[in-house]
């Protein structure tokens, strides 16, 4: 991060409704020291331009049309690890708040959030401070800790190949309908991958397979 960045940070927005971007950069742009130097409505284009732009803050929506911003998230964070990324949502639950922490965010706001706040987030993080919800981030790493390990009680329990698919794709905080598009599957296929892979991993919730997840690559 450079030391110009308190003089103006370079902010990339990330939605798939071009009136949310278009207001947000009637907003932020050329505000309290904010440049935005792009936008994207998708997954794809906000990786591609995530990785063009260099950007200091990027807000992003958690849903996108082809994938999740979790999934963006965790791809533009590998391949440029010095950016911050904060989710615009309108999502609160356990699911994608872990998610956003497990994916390495560093702000997590409702799409309900004043532009003075909003802004106060992005200047926040862009000094590489967090803006995530104490109490919700402590769920989300009480999840971590609490899930059974690959050694464990799960380990004559193996998954299927096809459930672990749907594990992983839980683990970049899909819907259940979003993980039947992308394997191809119905949504009552899903709900029973899910069942299945709950019980042989002696658990009861989405958060608690994203955290056995990104715990078992660790």
């Amino acid at each position: 991060m450079t030391s110009t960045k308190a003089a103006s940070i370079r902010l990339l927005l990330v939605d798939d409704h071009e009136v949310v971007r278009v207001g947000l950069r009637t907003v932020l742009d050329h505000n309290q020291g904010i440049t935005i130097v792009g936008d994207a409505g998708n997954k794809a284009q906000a990786v591609k331009e995530a990785k063009r732009l260099r950007p200091d803050v990027i807000l992003m929506d958690v849903r996108l049309p082809d994938g999740s911003g979790i999934e963006a998230c965790r791809e533009i964070l590998a391949d440029y690890p010095e950016a911050r990324v904060i989710f615009l949502t309108s999502y609160t639950d356990d699911d994608s708040v872990l998610a956003a922490v497990l994916a390495g965010a560093s702000g997590f706001v409702l799409k309900e959030i004043n532009s003075g706040a909003l802004i106060r987030a992005i200047r926040t993080v862009s000094t590489g401070q967090s803006v995530l919800d104490l109490d919700a981030t402590q769920r989300a790493l009480d999840w971590i800790k609490s899930v059974p390990t690959a050694g464990g009680p799960v380990r004559t329990a193996s998954l299927s190949p096809q459930e672990e698919r749907v594990l992983a794709l839980v683990a970049e905080g899909l819907t259940n309908k979003e993980i039947a598009i992308s394997l191809n599957l119905s949504d009552k296929t899903v709900k029973n991958y899910l069942a299945n892979m709950f019980q042989k991993l002696h658990i009861s919730r989405r958060a608690q397979a994203a955290a056995f997840f990104v715990k078992r690559k660790t």
